[in-house]
């Protein structure tokens, strides 16, 4: 591990903006090991009976059961269909490929979907980060023109069918937002459901995010992002909605909606890297995280904001630093990183 450490930081520049083949190398290793590694694990299973309370993880779900958590497995595969699609003579073709076809097989997908409301509250469950990133893979898997791609596309679909109809059932009935920098996260969400629902010209869907983005996050003024971060915060909640809203308003509203939505103060604040005290913490280590999210959220927003704009200028500068100094960490947390950080990393790296 240490010299994987010292390979990647010899590809950490300064800007740490591009991904390169070696630094994609040495990162697929994170998923590929944790995919098929059944335990340690947190369910999160909601038991009706004895009988479904002793189920083992894989027995749950057939597809994404290791990586410690249902999620961590869905990102997992979205990182490494990326990075295939990227390097397609990256040196682990062949195991990634392995991997991944043994995931995406219409069978086992049949009875992902079908856990979503199989048991009492299991309609609700990975509600909305794990179907936020389901929806991204199914993106990346639609997008990508090769005889792989549509074949794992086609074996996803009745998975991804489920969590788009579920979501459909729940969003107009969801009359606040969640704010937290953890899983549940509202804005999150909403962020990679727009990006599908837009890349498959999915309009009521679109429709509904958009209306939903507006009635929680458009009248929201002097966020009080000074107070962040939580203990174990891997999004910035003031920040996911401002990434949010990029979707949502034009760029001259938009930048009217921001200077009144953050405080100096607030932005100040943000600006600064969380302090990680102990990576061997599963939750502490959740702050290693903060950084790379922070990192998207503020080059789409920066995207978004005028040339003269000295917050713009900020999030460029900030975003950068964030991503290089993050990834000179990456291994050091042991498995309670390791399961999850890469697909952060690589989500922050392939933001343009």
């Amino acid at each position: 591990m240490k010299k994987i450490i010292l390979f990647l930081l010899t590809f950490v520049s300064a800007n740490a903006q591009e991904l390169s083949l070696e630094m994609a190398q040495k990162l697929s290793a994170m998923p590929l090991h944790c995919i098929n590694s059944e335990f340690p694990n947190k369910t999160s299973h909601l038991s009706d009976k004895e009988t479904d309370a002793k189920l083992l993880p894989h027995e749950l779900h057939p597809v994404f059961y290791g990586c410690l958590d249902w999620h961590s497995s869905v990102h997992g595969h979205w990182m490494l269909v990326k990075l295939l699609k990227q390097f397609p003579n990256i040196q682990n073709k062949e195991e990634i490929i392995k991997v991944l076809d043994n995931s995406f097989q219409r069978d086992k997908m049949i009875l992902e979907a079908e856990y979503f409301g199989k048991y009492t509250a299991s309609k609700g469950y990975e509600r909305t980060y794990g179907w936020a990133w389901l929806l991204k893979l199914d993106e990346e898997l639609s997008t990508w023109d090769s005889d792989l791609g549509r074949k794992w596309f086609s074996a996803l679909q009745p998975l991804t069918e489920k969590i788009v109809t579920i979501w459909k059932e729940y969003l107009p009935k969801q009359t606040y937002p969640n704010r937290t920098g953890v899983h549940p996260n509202t804005a999150f969400g909403l962020c990679f459901a727009y990006d599908w629902a837009k890349n498959k010209n999915d309009n009521d869907f679109l429709n509904l995010i958009v209306q939903k983005s507006k009635d929680f996050y458009l009248n929201n003024t002097k966020i009080p992002a000074h107070l962040e971060p939580d203990g174990s915060d891997f999004f910035s909640p003031s920040l996911q909605a401002a990434d949010l809203m990029t979707r949502i308003l034009p760029k001259k509203e938009y930048a009217k909606w921001f200077a009144a939505y953050f405080t100096k103060e607030g932005i100040n604040r943000i600006c600064i890297a969380p302090t990680v005290s102990d990576r061997s913490d599963y939750q502490i280590v959740h702050l290693d995280g903060l950084s790379f999210s922070r990192a998207w959220n503020m080059k789409t927003i920066a995207k978004h904001l005028p040339h003269n704009n000295q917050t713009k200028l900020k999030f460029e500068k900030t975003s950068s630093e964030f991503i290089s100094k993050s990834l000179k960490i990456i291994f050091d947390g042991g498995y309670g990183g390791e399961h999850w950080l890469a697909s952060f990393a690589i989500f922050a790296l392939s933001v343009k």
